[in-house]
């Protein structure tokens, strides 16, 4: 089990890692799609950041399970969220969110299953 929480969580890692820094650099996608979804492009930047610190958690989560438990949580919610907005303005185009849902929701539940929730 251990292994498998493993490999989903560097894979998850490298996934919002990637994005991350595209929010990050100020690449033009996300800025496009906070545009899209009426969301200031000042905010950008904190959400790359909450991606950042996601992968950080993600990372740290297999010698510091508290800490992946949280980092998956949170991505499972800011996903969730991410979703939601897309869906709000009226965008189908998820598949990407829900890849990257499923990846967090994964590793929350591996971590669950291989170490508990502490």
């Amino acid at each position: 089990m251990f292994a498998a929480y493993v490999t989903v969580s560097v894979l998850g890692a490298v996934f919002n890692g990637a994005a991350a820094v595209t929010y990050l650099i100020g690449h033009e996608y996300p800025k496009t799609q906070a545009d899209m979804k009426g969301i200031d492009r000042k905010w950008v930047p904190v959400l790359g950041m909450l991606l950042a610190a996601g992968t950080v958690g993600l990372l740290a989560g297999p010698a510091v399970p508290l800490l992946g438990t949280l980092a998956a949580t949170g991505l499972v919610l800011y996903f969730i969220g991410a979703i939601i907005a897309h869906l709000r303005v009226g965008s189908r185009n998820i598949v990407g969110g829900i890849v990257f849902l499923a990846t967090a929701a994964a590793v929350l539940t591996l971590g669950l299953l291989d170490h508990g929730p502490w």
